[in-house]
């Protein structure tokens, strides 16, 4: 199986299209529509989001078309037989035509503030939701997870996404590397997310090379001097057998001025010891470290003095706790409205993220409705498409990587630590808790 462009639109679970259906059977599919993408809550031990994926976003709505070779496709499932016309009208003449308000790329968020808004005929809006919500949960959880690694390992560390072989799918890779070097990583060893994205992959070897080349020439030393000869600027793999000794021969090398390395790579053992062996034999050698590690196993070996430059981040980066981010429809034709299922709540109307600082530091956030007038606070919500158009050229990673750190440092120290992060207030607006009160009193309301 594989996923090109043509086949974004049908990217979608079934209840997508059978309810677009239902709302052209009723005549109400061009009814203008406001859905909300947010997290209810904030995965376990995370004090912040952030917020990640618009870009690819923005690019699914600008291509959201439906062939007719793809509206066949869906006839002959036999799902759709008792549909009006009207739907497969809707599906041949239309792409997406809406607004989108989102914060921008790199923005920490909180719960139940949302990321992106949807305004757009009710139809489209509906079909848009299961996209949306796969690539911004999962480009949102692998930013902030890189912005907390690069928050506890600090500026001076090199941090390298390797999580490629552990992603869930190709493209969760490709959608991985972006999200982590805009959270704060500095490489990936993905070649084509690097290349795609203008940035120089990053790598070191396997021990299979070692392994490789020992056995067929001779030793651990000569296939060091082999890989060292073709990538000079690459730091070897040195803990296949015995990592002191391969750092004893290698420091050889270097103080005869054999050899000028540029690093080594542990992958495996007491992290904290052999640093420390490594350094004493190495001194200006950068130490690289990698194996299933993440921002905790980061904060232990630092406490421990293990005397590492940098970090290999793959499995524990690219997998986890997921955002559980959700899509709610917060007004129809100019109507607010909201969900009261218990546990699930929402707040109904258009709303927006009024933020205010003391100096550079964040002081609190107000969750409220798009029609109040700001009062010495700065809104988050950003127009950035309009009538199906996208309004700006996408950001450059290094301008959302400067956001995101820019973001992290403004935070409360309670809130970046990792263990019982205290989150930052959100206060409801009186307009919206107003909203929140007379729309409870109406009817139709969903239960």
């Amino acid at each position: 199986m594989r996923l090109a462009v043509e086949d974004y639109s049908l990217l979608t679970d079934l209840y997508q299209l059978t309810m677009a259906a239902c709302y052209a059977g009723e005549g109400i599919e061009q009814k203008r529509a406001s859905f909300e993408l947010f997290s209810r809550r904030l995965p376990t031990d995370f004090g912040y989001l952030i917020a990640m994926g618009l870009a690819q976003a923005l690019e699914y709505l600008e291509k959201f078309r439906f062939s007719a070779k793809q509206i066949e496709a869906l006839q002959e499932t036999g799902i759709f037989t008792n549909v009006s016309d009207r739907f497969w009208s809707i599906l041949a003449q239309g792409g997406f035509t809406g607004d989108v308000w989102a914060v921008p790329e790199g923005t920490a968020v909180f719960a139940n503030q949302p990321l992106l808004r949807i305004e757009a005929p009710l139809w489209q809006a509906q079909l848009v939701e299961t996209y949306l919500l796969n690539t911004l949960n999962y480009q949102t959880l692998i930013a902030t997870k890189a912005a907390r690694l690069r928050d506890v390992a600090g500026q001076e560390a090199t941090l390298l996404e390797f999580g490629t072989r552990r992603a869930f799918s190709p493209q969760g890779s490709l959608w991985a590397a972006r999200a982590a070097l805009a959270g704060g990583l500095d490489a990936t060893s993905n070649v084509l997310a690097a290349l795609q994205l203008g940035e120089t992959p990053s790598g070191t070897m396997a021990h299979a090379l070692v392994m490789a080349l020992s056995a067929l020439e001779g030793s651990e030393e000569q296939a060091f001097t082999a890989f060292h000869r073709y990538f000079p600027g690459a730091p070897l793999l040195i803990d296949t057998y015995d990592t002191v000794a391969a750092a004893e021969q290698l420091a050889q090398k270097v103080n005869s001025g054999e050899m000028k390395l540029t690093g080594v790579r542990l992958d495996s053992g007491d992290l904290v010891t052999l640093s420390q062996q490594v350094r004493s034999l190495l001194p200006g050698v950068p130490i690289f470290a990698s194996g299933d590690l993440d921002e905790w196993e980061i904060t232990r070996l630092k406490a421990a003095g293990a005397e590492i430059d940098g970090y290999g981040l793959g499995t524990r980066l690219v997998t986890g706790k997921p955002v559980n981010g959700v899509y709610k429809l917060v007004e129809i034709d100019g109507i607010p409205v909201m969900k009261e299922s218990s546990g699930k709540t929402t707040y109904p109307g258009r709303k927006q993220i009024f933020r205010s600082f003391v100096g550079d530091k964040l002081k609190v956030d107000r969750l409220g409705l798009m029609t109040e007038t700001p009062a010495l606070e700065t809104p988050l919500l950003e127009l950035v498409m309009q009538q199906g158009k996208r309004l700006q050229p996408p950001e450059t990673l290094s301008t959302i990587r400067r956001r995101t750190a820019a973001e992290v440092a403004s935070l409360p120290p309670e809130t970046r630590r990792l263990d019982h992060p205290v989150s930052v207030q959100v206060k409801i607006s009186n307009s919206l808790q107003n909203l929140v009160e007379q729309t409870q009193k109406q009817p139709t309301q969903v239960q």
